[in-house]
């Protein structure tokens, strides 16, 4: 006789990072009856240019403490903060005295 799995219940959400930890501690087969067959793609990679940055290591730490209380990784807060500073840039209405200003450079010695 099969066994029967009370209070247990596939995560409703689309988050790959919280997918992969239920699935590292569950078993697939006890989920058998709540799987359906698709024939379209689920997760779809989109193509994108990365980017690397260095940040100071009590910089790291905060963004790592604000990613994990989004229950996202670092690497998608960055990506918002991005999108919403250049939709800010963007809008009709951005002043130009908060644009960024380039780095000073130092003098050179030799």
């Amino acid at each position: 006789m099969g066994k029967t799995i009370k209070g247990r219940r596939l995560p409703n959400t689309d988050f790959i990072e919280e997918l992969a930890k239920f699935w590292d501690s569950h078993d697939l087969t006890d989920f058998e009856d709540d799987l359906e067959e698709t024939a379209e793609p689920v997760f779809v990679l989109t193509e994108g240019t990365s980017l690397s940055i260095e940040l100071q290591p009590g910089d790291a730490q905060q963004l790592s403490g604000i990613a994990r209380s989004k229950g996202v990784n670092e690497s998608t807060v960055i990506q918002q903060w991005v999108v919403e500073k250049l939709q800010e840039s963007s809008a009709p209405d951005a002043r130009p005295e908060n644009a960024l200003q380039p780095a000073a450079q130092e003098p050179r010695r030799g």
